[in-house]
C-alpha cells in the first residue's frame, strides 16, 4: 500500500466512502419487498374488511386501487436492475402515503361518530383504526427505497437512512402490535400463540432502536435475531389465523361467511413486511458504522 493511499485512509480530510450504486439498489429492493407485503396485506384485508361493510361509502375502493397499484409498484422494483428511482414507482409510493393518512382519519371518524365515542366496545368491533397505517407505511417504506438508490450518502430528509428507516420500522411494529394485542385481547387470548406478537415483535423493536443508539456487534446481531424471528412469526400467524378460521361454524366448508369473521388471514404478514425494513435499515446501520 502506498503512502498516498494510507494518508486518503487515515487522513481526517479524506472524503468518505460511500456505498456503490449496486448495493444501494440491493438495499432498496428489500425495503420494495417489505412494501409489497404491507401493500398486500391492506389490499387483501381492506377487500374483506370493506366487502364485508358492502362499500357503503365509494372511497372505500380507493385504497384497494391504490394498495393494488403499490403492489405492482413494489414488484417492479424488486425486479429493477437499474441503481436509480423511478418517477412512476416514486409516484405512487407517495400517493399510498396520503392514502393511508386519510383512511387514519376516515377509521378515526367512525369509531367517534358511534354511541360512546372512544370506547373498548368501538375499538373492538368498529373500523380498525391501525389497519390504514400498513398502507402509510408501505409508503414511507417504498419512497426510503427510491431515495436510497439516488442519494450516494444515503441521507432521507438529511438524516442517515439506516436511523430514519429504523425509527419508522420500530414505531410500525409498535402500532402493529397494538392493534394485534387490541384484537387478541378480544379473544381473551384463548391460544397460549396468541401472546406472541404481543412479546416477540416489542422485543426487535426494541433491539433495532438500541442498535441505533448503542452501535455494536452483539446488539446489532441481537436485533437482526429479533426480526428475523418476528418475520418468521408474521408467516406463521397465517397458519394460526387459518386455524382459527377453521374452528368457526362449519370450517372452511363454509369459507365465504367465517373468512369475514375472522381472525382476519391477511393481517399477520404486516409484521414480516416490517421485519425485512428493519433488517435494510440494519444493513444501512452496519454499513455506516464499517465507513
Amino acid at each position: 500500500m502506498t503512502a498516498r493511499s494510507l494518508n486518503e485512509k487515515y487522513s481526517l480530510n479524506a472524503p468518505a466512502r460511500t456505498p456503490d450504486p449496486e448495493w444501494r439498489n440491493a438495499v432498496g429492493r428489500k425495503l420494495n419487498l417489505s412494501s409489497a407485503l404491507l401493500s398486500l396485506s391492506v389490499l387483501a384485508d381492506s377487500g374483506l374488511e370493506h366487502y364485508r361493510g358492502s362499500f357503503q361509502n365509494r372511497l372505500m375502493y380507493l385504497p384497494l386501487a391504490v394498495s393494488a397499484a403499490t403492489v405492482a409498484a413494489s414488484l417492479f422494483g424488486i425486479a429493477d436492475a437499474r441503481a436509480k428511482s423511478h418517477a412512476v414507482r416514486d409516484g405512487l409510493y407517495v400517493l399510498a402515503g396520503l392514502t393511508g393518512a386519510t383512511g387514519l382519519g376516515f377509521h378515526g371518524y367512525n369509531v367517534m361518530k358511534r354511541p360512546g365515542g372512544l370506547s373498548w366496545l368501538n375499538l373492538f368491533y368498529a373500523a380498525p383504526v391501525g389497519a390504514p397505517m400498513a398502507l402509510l407505511l408501505a409508503g414511507v417504506l417504498g419512497r426510503g427505497a427510491e431515495r436510497i438508490r439516488d442519494d450516494e450518502a444515503c441521507t432521507i430528509l438529511g438524516y442517515p437512512a439506516g436511523k430514519a428507516l429504523g425509527l419508522v420500522t420500530s414505531a410500525g411494529l409498535a402500532g402493529t402490535v397494538a392493534e394485534a394485542g387490541l384484537l387478541h385481547f378480544r379473544g381473551a387470548f384463548q391460544n397460549p400463540g396468541m401472546f406472541l406478537p404481543v412479546v416477540v415483535p416489542p422485543a426487535a423493536a426494541g433491539l433495532l432502536t438500541t442498535a441505533q443508539f448503542r452501535p455494536g456487534n452483539i446488539m446489532r446481531r441481537a436485533a437482526k435475531l429479533g426480526l428475523r424471528l418476528t418475520a418468521l412469526l408474521g408467516f406463521a400467524g397465517v397458519g394460526f389465523h387459518a386455524y382459527g378460521i377453521s374452528r368457526n361454524m362449519g370450517g372452511w366448508r363454509n369459507w365465504s361467511q367465517n373468512i369475514l369473521n375472522g381472525p382476519p388471514l391477511p393481517a399477520p404478514p404486516s409484521f414480516t413486511g416490517l421485519a425485512l425494513a428493519g433488517l435494510a435499515a440494519l444493513s444501512l446501520i452496519e454499513r455506516g458504522s464499517h465507513d
